[in-house]
């Protein structure tokens, strides 16, 4: 009976999903066609994506409590661990935020339409080549007030581990004066209950998982509690070891993310 639930819920959150999209691409054609300076167009395309994302939280009952967070004209570059896109939804439901994500990302269909509709920057990580440029251009951004989240694992994972940092965008931070704050992502409860790791593939997008099939399986879910965390801030200089700057806000934030437990890979060691 359970399952039949689920399988009607998805539905329903669905339908629900597919008509807040549909207002939120309007508003942003609107915004679009009507702002003609880009700095202001990306601001309203933030406020957009994060007034937009706060209601699919509450219609999906997904429940964010945040801890520490920084005040909110603090400008920063949030750098933090990625699961899938429910660790997005979280973290832009905490207030406008410019995200860096893929060249790769802006070439696929809707879901390209869906981030440049969200004020997001794009970096090219198939060719290093620019990448020096591409962090000037995100200390810009930060240097105009924008608050910039990057992900410096540079892919999603299947939430067993935070994987190192890369260092180069990060130092961003550095080049627009503004400090870094890591901050972690975590699951608390699903369901009610306790996060497992049958949870997983609800929970995580990762790998060659769609992303129709991955929304789908965690639309199927009654309700969902996660947790933000701010760490302390990181205050990079132009001259520091990227590596060193990379390898600390790597620590800060994976000593506190709580991993999902693989029990057949423990199995498989022990045997």
């Amino acid at each position: 009976m359970e399952k039949v639930q689920s399988k009607f819920r998805a539905l329903y959150r669905f339908i629900v999903f597919i008509l807040l999209v549909l207002g939120y691409l309007a508003k942003g054609f609107i915004i679009h066609w009507t702002v003609k300076n880009a700095d202001e167009r990306r601001r309203r395309f933030m406020w957009l994506a994060h007034s937009t994302i706060v209601v699919i939280l509450k219609k999906f009952n997904i429940t964010v409590e945040v801890k520490n967070p920084p005040p909110s004209e603090d400008v920063c570059l949030l750098v933090g661990n990625h699961i899938g896109f429910i660790d997005i939804l979280s973290i832009a439901s905490t207030g406008p935020i410019c995200f860096v994500t893929s060249k790769e990302m802006h070439e696929t269909p809707v879901l390209g339409l869906l981030t440049e509709m969200g004020g997001c920057m794009y970096v090219e990580r198939r060719r290093r080549a620019n990448i020096v440029n591409e962090m000037q251009e995100m200390a810009a951004e930060m240097r105009k007030g924008f608050r910039v989240l990057l992900y410096p694992e540079a892919t999603s994972t299947n939430g067993e581990q935070v994987l190192p940092f890369k260092k180069t965008l990060i130092m961003s931070a550095a080049y627009a004066g503004c400090p870094i704050r890591p901050y972690v992502f975590n699951f608390k409860s699903v369901n009610n209950g306790e996060v497992e790791f049958k949870h997983q593939d609800y929970l995580c997008w990762y790998g060659d998982q769609s992303f129709v099939g991955a929304l789908w399986r965690s639309l199927q879910l009654n309700s969902l509690h996660v947790e933000i965390e701010f760490l302390e801030p990181i205050f990079p200089n132009v001259d520091d070891d990227r590596g060193v700057i990379a390898r600390k806000a790597h620590h800060a934030v994976a000593s506190k993310f709580r991993p999902f437990v693989n029990p057949f890979r423990d199995l498989e060691a022990l045997g």
